[in-house]
């Protein structure tokens, strides 16, 4: 006679197991995918059942045997797995399957604080009815497994303590929307957060971490990006830190700009002391971005910038470098390292580059951003003046320390300020660029705090969003997306709350905007092209154009609707120029594309009716947020048709999209022959794109003599972006011969360089 084993239900009953149920809700999962095998989920699965097992230990064994099952030749385990894991999570949130009704559901969580109360206030009853209709559940059996683990871990209102979970991700999607859209008059806002649902829902716009996790909750702050600059004095640099602390706390990534800080050994209160130098207080800055969780969404982190030029460059250049002790390094924040024209000029002509305390040389640190040639002048003056503290040292030295410590680290960065003020949506007169964020693709003013409530400080914010290439079937759809997009995060911009004045001035005068693009690898291997050999050079020039132009386009019809934004004078698009007017003409050598949209007729326009938003563009790396659209990760090409990436929900495994038709269109990272492919069309992109572009280089030993990469070639690339009117450089990746030729093994470090393969 067979033993008859009990189950531990969710609500503690317990009743004889049925095998069959898990079959049905397997063989349901498993409907209408192609190459899965449910008998063989059932067998991985190895569930060894035993008196009391807990019905949701058994879900989540078969959850796991299900992705463990992913793979290129059998992509459809991740949606298999991805099915498993929404009624695991449905049954976690609502206790059943079947989502409540929305009504009854806001008005739960919003009794339980996980909500905004204004959602009861500015909505009715019937408006939330009207929503639920449009609500389209089913899209949840569109995610991978990726996707949803993502979901689960990081986006969905939820008690971070227990690891209860209140929502699904379509309630998400609609909420956002209704949030976003909620100061729109009556007569309209319902049909704008219809549109935007269907258009996030469905994958075609991509959605920021701090907007997911954020939106409908009643923690205001969704800026993606904080740019805090810091003076040289300790009044700013405590009000620095302190906005560090207030800004991580609500899930922003910092970019801090301390250029200004004076070197060690300056003179202090007319001699009384000597400076102890920028360390540190880089020192200072790192503690207090570590200082706090995000609330287990992600983790504090920050790119610290400084001038090529600076006397402590030396030292700082090595502060992330594992060699060395504690007190001269500052290991747990990134660098940014800043370059013009005239510092490539002394390397290209291997001449010398001279280094100054910038408190020691009037004028120079605000000329290196906003006029280069006065800058040129007072540098080669101050070189000559005897008096003032300085140093010599070859340009090619500099360089190649430089480029050193960004090969064996992966995480020097580097801005090109002359190019972030010649081709920038201000007027470098009046509004210059001197820093970007953390992940190098925001390029907007700043100011010095005083003190906290400084009203002359600026501290810049940039809210951020994406089009996924891969939805789109013709360039005109992104008008829509565009106008969608654009007002959605204009009104973000009123919506959030600011905890620093210098914040809410910049954002509410500027209003910026960052949209970017994810799903491009997939966008190329469906155009049959690729980016090594310049066949996608005129693609990208339409893609970009139609997105530069229909964002600029959604944003002056808005400031017709409701008026430019306040510092709009301080653009150079009030003067009339546009971003095809300023870039880099090295580009038309590398592509010989037209302009396909009526560019006249839009400056006329916005010399007319202004621009609601001083930017509207920047090409960030999108990495969780491409995965939650089981899209590529922005502009960069994958490392293998299957993804495996480490998160704090353990490895998941994701396949790039439609990998079986295409696997032989996709071009994999390791398979392009240099950096030259990838940097044209990042110069072709940055033609139009009016911030900047995440942009990474990467590197393969085995393909250089004695498996090192040269100093020339590091030097080369360097050089090649800048000709190419490239503003800034990302990631250095070094492959360090452990990947398997199909899978990405990218850790929580996008650089695996701790092997040394990347030696110089």
């Amino acid at each position: 006679m067979n033993q008859i084993i009990l189950v531990t239900k969710r609500d503690g009953r317990k009743e004889e197991i049925n095998l069959d149920k898990i079959h049905r809700v397997i063989d349901w999962a498993a409907e209408g995918l192609e190459n899965v095998s449910v008998s063989q989920v059932e067998l991985r699965s190895h569930i060894q059942f035993y008196e009391g097992i807990k019905t949701s230990d058994i879900q989540e064994t078969i959850i796991k045997a299900a992705a463990d099952l992913i793979s290129h030749e059998a992509p459809d385990y991740q949606y298999l797995a991805a099915r498993l894991a929404v009624f695991h999570l449905r049954k976690k949130a609502y206790g059943c399957f079947e989502p409540p009704r929305l009504y009854d559901h806001v008005s739960r969580l919003v009794s339980m604080g996980k909500y905004d109360k204004h959602l009861l206030t500015d909505y009715s009853a019937d408006d939330f009815d009207q929503m639920d209709a449009v609500i389209d559940h089913w899209r949840d059996m569109k995610f991978s497994y990726a996707a949803v683990k993502q979901l689960e871990g990081k986006y969905l209102a939820q008690n971070r303590v227990t690891g209860k979970i209140y929502e699904s991700a379509q309630f998400l999607y609609m909420l956002v929307a209704a949030c976003l859209f909620s100061s729109y008059p009556r007569t309209t806002r319902l049909d704008y957060v219809k549109r935007f649902y269907e258009a996030v829902s469905t994958f075609k716009i991509s959605l920021p971490t701090p907007i997911m996790s954020g939106v409908r909750t009643p923690t205001r702050q969704f800026s993606s990006c904080v740019l805090i600059e810091c003076g040289d004095n300790l009044d700013s640099i405590n009000a620095t830190s302190n906005a560090i602390v207030k800004y991580v706390s609500q899930r922003a990534g910092i970019g801090i700009n301390a250029g200004r800080i004076r070197a060690m050994g300056s003179s202090i209160r007319g001699g009384e002391a000597f400076h102890t130098g920028c360390i540190p207080f880089y020192k200072h800055f790192q503690t207090a971005v570590k200082s706090c969780s995000q609330g287990g969404v992600r983790g504090g982190a920050a790119t610290l910038f400084f001038p090529l030029w600076h006397l402590e460059v030396r030292s700082l250049l090595v502060l992330k470098n594992n060699r060395g002790v504690e007190a001269n390094r500052v290991r747990h924040i990134d660098y940014g390292v800043q370059i013009n024209k005239l510092m490539y000029q002394r390397l290209v002509k291997s001449q010398d580059i001279t280094l100054f305390s910038p408190s020691d040389v009037p004028g120079l640190y605000n000329a290196f951003f906003s006029d280069q040639e006065k800058f040129e002048r007072l540098y080669t003056q101050y070189e000559q003046d005897t008096n003032i503290r300085q140093h010599r040292i070859k340009a090619v030295e500099l360089f190649s320390l430089m480029m050193q410590e960004r090969a064996s680290t992966g995480r020097i960065y580097v801005q090109n300020v002359d190019h972030c003020n010649t081709h920038s949506p201000f007027d470098a007169a009046v509004a210059p660029i001197r820093q970007s964020n953390l992940c190098l693709e925001i390029t907007l003013p700043t100011n010095p705090l005083k003190h906290l409530t400084d009203d002359n400080g600026e501290v810049a914010l940039c809210t951020l969003s994406a089009f996924n290439l891969g939805e789109i079937n013709h360039l005109d759809d992104l008008k829509e997306l565009a106008t969608l997009v654009v007002r959605a995060l204009d009104a973000l911009l009123d919506y959030q709350d600011y905890p620093i004045p210098a914040a809410k001035r910049s954002a509410r005068g500027r209003r910026t905007l960052g949209v970017g693009v994810i799903n491009f690898a997939y966008y190329l291997a469906k155009h049959g092209v690729r980016y090594s050999d310049g066949s996608a050079n005129s693609l990208t020039h339409r893609t970009f154009e139609a997105i530069q132009y229909y964002l600029l386009k959604a944003s002056n019809d808005l400031a017709h609707e409701r008026g430019a934004c306040p510092w709009f004078h301080q653009t150079t698009y009030a003067q009339g120029i546009l971003p095809i007017g300023t870039y880099k003409k090295a580009v038309d050598s590398i592509v010989n594309e037209p302009l396909h949209y009526d560019w006249e007729a839009l400056r006329a326009n916005i010399l007319q009716h202004g621009l609601r938003n001083s930017t509207l563009s920047a090409v960030m790396p999108s990495e969780t947020s491409s995965q939650i659209a089981n899209a590529t990760n922005g502009i960069e090409p994958p490392r293998g048709l299957v993804s495996i990436k480490a998160s704090k929900d353990g490895i998941l495994r994701q396949v790039v999209p439609d990998s079986i038709r295409l696997q032989e269109a996709y071009e994999l990272l390791w398979e392009m022959p240099s950096n030259d492919g990838y940097l044209h069309l990042v110069g072709v992109m940055q033609k139009f794109v009016d911030q900047a572009i995440s942009a990474n280089t990467n590197y393969d030993p085995s393909r250089f003599p004695a498996g090192k990469v040269p100093m020339k070639q590091l030097l080369k690339d360097l050089l090649t972006a800048y000709k190419f009117g490239i503003k800034t450089l990302y990631y250095q990746n070094t492959r360090d011969g452990a990947e398997d030729a199909q899978e990405d093994m990218q850790s929580a470090h996008p650089n695996n360089c701790e092997s040394g393969a990347c030696k110089i």
